[in-house]
């Protein structure tokens, strides 16, 4: 079978999929863009474009969005057009269609099945917009998110079907495509992300030098790809001047960068990062700021490790997309306290997998922290039974992959039907 992967940041939710249907035989290319020497990878044949051009300066605001889609759209479908000239054509075409690349890949090859990545549909209401007054929408949110749709709809008109990686990311879309969406998640390597009672974790710090932690240590771990208000970080800074003060032995470490993966820009020069810490900076002696470590982006062995010194994981989101590192944190055997949003409650359920506390609630997060250091019995209860759940459910090789792999061969085996 001829597979094509289209992915702006290749390979992406595709990293094992693309892969491992090239190592069953079949004939698979990915469509990225990228500038590289690099012919192939993993058995995955590479055919990248380049963006032509960037959008328009005085393009009306709220039609910004669908320009730039176009215009990488229109990118992807001239390399198509190539890739088509070599004589490859497609029997289906696997789609993150996020960025636009492929709206009109159906030009190219009318008769390949389609399969889309379903991550989100966005909603003025009852999501992560005006989900925290703190930050307000504006007052044509509505107007700008209804264009910003424009591309999922025009995909909808296309697409053969879809996969989402949670079923309430799969119940933000519309009923009318909905039905054809199926939910298998990304896939969670637990032989990988485990428990490691040995593990430990190497860190310098402006007043230290190799800093050894261990499951010894007391360590309360926040991981967000961005540190931003999306995943909660404004409010989990909120928790430390009393968490420092209760807990005169913790290292709070903080894993994330200074930019912004979802939501609005802060005022220009500053950082989301910068912000909160010049909020609680005051609230903190000297002593207890040293205890307070961000590491910024690491490498992913150093991540697990962290995960796997972590006393309690503290995850906090809007309700969005859920972030992988939940689930990792979860195949550790992390002990953990979340969120109760709703793209939360798939994964935890309160006492049982993790502790459910209100995102806002910077007092009960505090408590719920406290209570499970000075508990080590309900932590373990908790982490083992985190663990099993993502073994149960999210397992990369023997449930998400498989599922996956058969989504993908039935848009041909039973396209007709869908």
């Amino acid at each position: 079978m001829n597979i094509l992967f289209v992915h702006q940041n290749f390979p992406g939710q595709f990293k094992h999929l693309a892969p491992t249907l090239a190592s069953k035989g079949h004939n698979v290319i990915a469509m990225p863009v990228i500038v590289t020497k690099e012919k192939e990878w993993h058995g995955v044949s590479l055919w990248p474009y380049q963006n032509s051009r960037s959008s328009s300066s005085n393009i009306h605001p709220w039609v910004s969005d669908i320009e730039t889609k176009t215009i990488r759209g229109d990118d992807c479908y001239r390399a198509a057009l190539g890739l088509r000239k070599k004589g490859f054509v497609p029997d289906v075409i696997i789609a993150h269609p996020g960025w636009g690349e492929s709206l009109f890949l159906k030009e190219v090859w009318p008769n390949s099945k389609l399969g889309i990545y379903c991550e989100f549909f966005y909603h003025s209401t009852g999501a992560d917009v005006g989900n925290d007054p703190e930050f307000p929408s504006r007052d044509d949110e509505a107007c700008r998110l209804a264009l910003k749709n424009i591309n999922n709809l025009l995909h909808f008109e296309v697409a053969d079907a879809g996969i989402s990686p949670t079923q309430w990311q799969a119940s933000t879309f519309p009923e009318r495509f909905r039905k054809n969406i199926t939910t298998i998640h990304d896939g969670i390597d637990t032989e990988i992300v485990r428990p490691d009672a040995d593990a430990f974790l190497t860190m310098d710090s402006q007043e230290e030098k190799n800093i050894k932690l261990t499951k010894k240590d007391e360590i309360i771990t926040f991981v967000n790809r961005n540190l931003e208000p999306y995943r909660g970080y404004h409010i989990f800074m909120r928790t430390l001047p009393k968490l420092l003060k209760s807990r005169p032995n913790a290292r709070i470490l903080i894993v994330g960068g200074d930019g912004v993966s979802y939501g609005a820009s802060p005022e220009p020069g500053k950082t989301w990062k910068g912000i909160f810490i010049e909020e609680v900076r005051s609230q903190i002696d000297d002593s207890d700021w040293k205890r307070v470590h961000f590491l910024g982006n690491i490498e992913y062995e150093k991540f697990l490790s962290l995960l796997q010194v972590s006393t309690v994981h503290v995850y906090l989101t809007y309700p969005f997309v859920l972030s992988w590192s939940l689930l990792e944190a979860m195949s550790a055997g992390c002990a953990i306290v979340a969120s109760n949003t709703k793209p939360v409650f798939e994964a935890i359920n309160h006492d049982e997998t993790g502790r459910l506390v209100d995102f806002f609630d910077v007092d009960g997060i505090c408590r719920e922290v406290c209570s499970l250091l000075d508990d080590e019995s309900t932590r373990k209860r908790l982490g083992r039974s985190a663990r099993k759940f993502a073994i149960n459910n999210y397992d990369l090789k023997s449930i998400c992959l498989p599922k996956q792999v058969e989504w993908v061969l039935s848009l041909v085996e039973h396209g007709d039907e869908l």
